[in-house]
């Protein structure tokens, strides 16, 4: 009897992290890139290391990696010379005084308890005990309590509750400093710092080697993250939402050859990282139009892409009704006229179990139901070779709820779908190459991972109105562009656009989101502008002055994931 065929199953974990630098002072303003390249990227890598046949894909946003680099970097020179670190958290571990400033120390404070209560702060009694402190001295009139030596003491237990989980279990330092547990010495915060310096340089040379060994397929998004179905067509959003409001500019100027420099500006970004040319590209937010896949297929020259499965159901409503609802219509790849490029469309139900469900669960457990789910699409599918299962998402933000960051549910997983009988683990690139078809996509209906729609991004009053002031800061920017003639100026003032073209910002926008993270995106953004203006020489409208947005909500692990389907 001849073996039934093995079902392709992807794994693609999307690395990405705003630009969280000043760009008025020069510091950051918030730490999660370093954070989460101590935690996430080092441990989803030494998962991979540690078990040679596990595969998946990678995909990393351009800002992500320079950041990575500038970070590592800083910290190095920082300990060669002296010189100043950019982040005020992570300068906490370095030489010099807690600031006198309550103000400034009160936000130190504050900033050392943003970590998952229960798997980051109470599960190691010292922080828990350094915490609860630290909230009863965290107002302005009481912050004057908080010592040097108390502040120091909280910083160090606020990086080792971050340190990810496969460091944690072989790193003699971070031993030692758990033990020792307080009190902790000018030459003990160094060695740590040191040690953050070494993962974070680490973390590009680490997949790159996984990448030259075939077992990593490495993917690329535009260059800053972008929703490039937007800055071609505000109407596109009307696709999948016909009444939304929209920006009170008739569309992005300039949008197409805009979306095109970030495409063209990932590619440079990513070969020089890890030395090839990326085959794939997981847009922003999966976010795609028709025009967007038209555009990555020919200024990217990619061979595939990928977005979610409820853009592929409306999508296919466009056209056959009765496609949208048939099952076999799903976990396959696509592909719109003549582009030649493949379109994968992730499962949205089993990422989203990794995404919220499985973090209460027993690891093993865990990983023995996404096997059952995947174990069941493969008898459904049976002798069907054209399907393929593409599970998608954020490869940092869901770890922090699961016990140990995740550690027993990806080993267990690895594990149990390297050696399966029915689940082939692999690539999209090497799906493509084994000949599976893709079928024809007559229309494609714009919109993202977030409910099929674009409107996470556009159609909220505050969202609309930091579009029109990103509108206006392109038509100065056009305006000032058609004068300038100083190549380095010309490219520091794209570069600067590129930051504001950003879909992060949006995001936060909307009252559903926590006032915290919307008061600190809001201003962000804001600054990213002011400091577009400036390098025109043009007077940043007043406007920017005033906050856009203010957040009510206590949305589901704090915003900075979504379910797929409302």
């Amino acid at each position: 009897m001849t073996a039934a065929p093995r079902l392709p199953v992807i794994l693609l974990w999307h690395m990405h992290q705003p630009q969280y630098r000043d760009p008025v002072n020069g510091r950051y303003a918030l730490p999660w890139t370093y954070l989460h390249a101590i935690k996430d990227y080092t441990d989803m890598v030494a998962h991979l290391e540690s078990n040679h046949a596990a595969r998946c894909v990678v995909n990393f946003t351009p800002l992500l990696i320079e950041q990575l680099d500038e970070i590592a970097g800083s910290i190095a020179a920082h300990l060669a010379s002296g010189s100043a670190l950019p982040d005020p958290i992570l300068a906490l571990l370095g030489p010099e005084s807690v600031p006198t400033d309550p103000a400034a120390r009160l936000e130190l404070l504050h900033g050392c308890l943003r970590a998952q209560r229960t798997q980051m702060i109470e599960r190691f009694g010292p922080y828990l005990e350094l915490a609860t402190i630290a909230e009863t001295l965290g107002t302005p009139e009481r912050v004057s309590y908080a010592s040097d030596q108390f502040v120091h003491d909280l910083a160090v237990w606020y990086h080792l509750a971050w340190v990810g989980e496969t460091v944690r279990r072989v790193d003699p330092l971070i031993a030692h400093l758990t033990e020792r547990g307080r009190d902790f010495t000018v030459e003990e915060r160094r060695a740590l710092l040191e040690l953050i310096g070494k993962l974070v340089g680490q973390v590009i040379p680490r997949y790159r080697q996984l990448a030259e060994r075939g077992q990593c397929e490495l993917s690329v998004t535009p260059y800053g993250h972008p929703i490039i179905p937007l800055l071609l067509d505000f109407q596109c959003a009307r696709d999948a939402v016909p009444g939304m409001a929209l920006p009170k500019h008739p569309a992005y100027p300039g949008g197409a050859a805009r979306s095109r420099w970030h495409i063209e500006e990932a590619i440079r970004v990513f070969s020089g990282a890890f030395g090839c040319v990326p085959a794939g590209c997981w847009p922003a937010e999966g976010a795609i139009s028709a025009a967007t896949l038209e555009l990555l297929a020919t200024t990217g020259g990619f061979r595939w892409a990928a977005s979610s499965a409820g853009v592929l159901r409306n999508s296919l409503a466009l056209t056959d009704a009765a496609a949208a609802q048939d099952p076999q219509a799903y976990n396959r790849p696509y592909r719109l006229g003549g582009t030649g490029m493949s379109c994968f469309f992730r499962d949205d139900a089993l990422s989203d179990l990794i995404g919220f469900t499985y973090a209460t669960w027993h690891g093993d457990d865990a990983a023995a139901n996404l096997v059952n789910e995947l174990v069941q699409l493969a008898r459904d599918y049976g002798q069907g070779g054209n399907h393929a299962v593409l599970i998608a998402l954020d490869g940092e933000n869901a770890w922090e709820h699961y016990p140990f960051n995740g550690y027993y549910f990806l080993r267990a997983l690895y594990a149990q779908l390297a050696d399966h009988p029915r689940l082939e683990l692999t690539t999209l690139s090497d799906c493509l190459a084994r000949g599976i078809q893709p079928a024809p996509l007559p229309r494609v209906s714009a919109g993202s991972w977030v409910h099929g729609t674009l409107g996470t991004w556009v159609g909220d009053a505050a969202k609309n109105r930091a579009w029109d002031l990103l509108c206006d800061a392109k038509e100065a920017y056009d305006r000032v562009m058609r004068e300038m003639s100083d190549p380095a100026r010309r490219a520091a003032a794209g570069r600067q656009l590129a930051l504001c073209e950003s879909s992060d910002w949006f995001w936060w926008f909307g009252d559903y989101n926590p006032a915290d993270a919307v008061s600190q995106f809001d201003r962000l953004y804001r600054r990213q502008l002011l400091a577009l203006y400036r390098r025109l020489d043009l007077t940043p409208p007043g406007v920017l002055a005033l906050p856009i947005a203010t957040g009510t909500g206590m949305p589901e692990h704090g915003g900075v994931m979504r379910r797929a389907n409302a």
